[in-house]
């Protein structure tokens, strides 16, 4: 089952210059697993020590995985994984 994940041009460096990549995975800590065996550095920044890097945001099919499960959430062949630089200030 194939699925693709979306990245900003901020963190397409990590991947070789890529704006996307496509993997497999039926969860989103497996899509994470394979995408780190070509592209570590780019699941560096998207990991954190217990799960989801708190600087990075991470939509499966436009749905926040925060609240659906972090790394155990689903994802279904097709999906589109969308990762988003999250954004502080004041």
């Amino acid at each position: 089952m194939t699925v693709t994940m979306l990245l900003p041009a901020v963190l397409a460096g990590r991947a070789g210059g890529l704006r996307s990549v496509r993997t497999a995975g039926s969860t989103l800590g497996e899509v994470l697993d394979n995408v780190a065996v070509e592209h570590s550095d780019l699941v560096q920044v998207i990991r954190g020590r217990d799960g989801l890097s708190r600087f990075v945001n991470l939509y499966v099919n436009e749905v926040d995985a925060r609240g659906t499960g972090g790394l155990e959430t689903p994802v279904a062949p097709g999906a589109e994984i969308s990762v988003i630089p999250a954004v502080a200030g004041g």
